[in-house]
């Protein structure tokens, strides 16, 4: 498990996607053009798991729940799957904490280039990322 701390300007909301995209990224490296999957966001009001064979997507009303729960200072456990590998989120609003089961080298990598990306007025993201994690009709 690595952890990192930090200080960002960066809103809530972009923190999340900041922390989607660079988890999928550094992830997909090992595990190549697997799908990114979301099976858990646990927040302060809510957990989000997918239902049946349906994928778990980001809607506006799990990324509002997910702001207010950072907003409110408290933390959001998340995990993901990629190929073979189990990935265990923790993110607030100043600290992030990765735990993988397979390839250890990926946490290193996460926190090193998050540790970059929290402290951007712009963070890098792909324009296309964003549609992949979120409903289409954005509900």
């Amino acid at each position: 498990m690595k952890s990192l701390e930090f200080e960002s300007g960066m809103d809530n909301e972009k923190k999340v996607m900041v922390t989607l995209f660079w988890t999928n990224r550094k992830a997909a490296r090992t595990e190549g053009c697997a799908p990114f999957l979301i099976k858990r966001i646990e927040t302060e009001n809510e957990t989000y798991t997918p239902h049946g064979d349906k994928l778990l997507k980001i809607s506006s009303a799990i990324m509002a729940d997910m702001v207010q729960t950072l907003d409110e200072g408290k933390s959001i456990p998340m995990e993901f799957n990629i190929g073979e590998e189990q990935i265990k989120v923790n993110l607030s609003s100043d600290s992030f904490t990765v735990s993988v089961e397979k390839s250890p080298e990926i946490e290193e990598e996460i926190i090193e280039k998050l540790e970059t990306e929290y402290v951007k007025k712009f963070p890098s993201l792909c324009d296309s990322f964003k549609p992949r994690v979120t409903p289409q009709n954005n509900s």
